[in-house]
Order: structure tokens, then sequence, then C-alpha cells
């Protein structure tokens, strides 16, 4: 699949979304990730969706076998952390937020 095709399959995604067509979305992105489950960007939406649907456990497997963008580490340590949580997992989700935040400040400048 080119660059373009994926960009394509993606903001399609992102518009099923917006338009309250979640199975829709779910499918593209259920693609995309069975296509490559590297990608980052698709394995953070299908994330967010499966959360929504309440299946707390296959979030988690997504998002730990994805490569995610610096630009979305952020969304995959709290869609991760809320999937953990969900899934009774409190004491590794707080690890795993702990985690990310002192990658972004720091141990030193910790707020948490």
């Amino acid at each position: 699949m080119s660059a373009d095709e994926r960009q394509f399959l993606l903001t399609a995604a992102w518009m099923f979304m917006r338009h309250g067509q979640p199975a829709r979305a779910r499918a593209v992105c259920e693609a995309l990730v069975e296509e490559d489950s590297r990608d980052g960007v698709a394995a953070v939406a299908l994330a967010e969706l499966m959360l929504d649907s309440g299946e707390a456990s296959r979030a988690v497997e997504v998002l730990r076998v994805a490569d995610v963008p610096p630009e979305l580490a952020h969304a995959a340590a709290f869609l991760e952390t809320r999937a953990l949580r969900d899934g009774g997992r409190a004491r590794e989700a707080d690890s795993r937020w702990s985690r990310y935040i002192e990658s972004k400040k720091g141990a030193e400048r910790r707020w948490v």
C-alpha cells in the first residue's frame, strides 16, 4: 500500500468517526493494522475504538506492537494507561503512565 493510499484510508476513518460511524472507522483501522501491525497511527485510532467497545485487553495488544510516532506518544500512553486500568491492571497502568511522564519531564520534574 502506498503512503497516499494509507493517508486516504486514515482520513476516511477519521471522517467516519466525525460523522458517527464508528463501525466503519474501526473496519478501516483494522484493515490498516492487519496490513501493517506496526502502523502506529492506525493502531492508536483502533485502540481508541476498541476501548469504546470495552475491549481493553485487545487495545493493549494493538498498542504494544505498534511503532507510535512521537507526535502520538501522549495519546498512546494515555490510551494504554486507560486500557490497563479498564482491564483491571491498575498497578501496571500507574507504572505505564509514570514511565511516560518520566520520559517527557525527567524524574526530577515529575509532578504526579
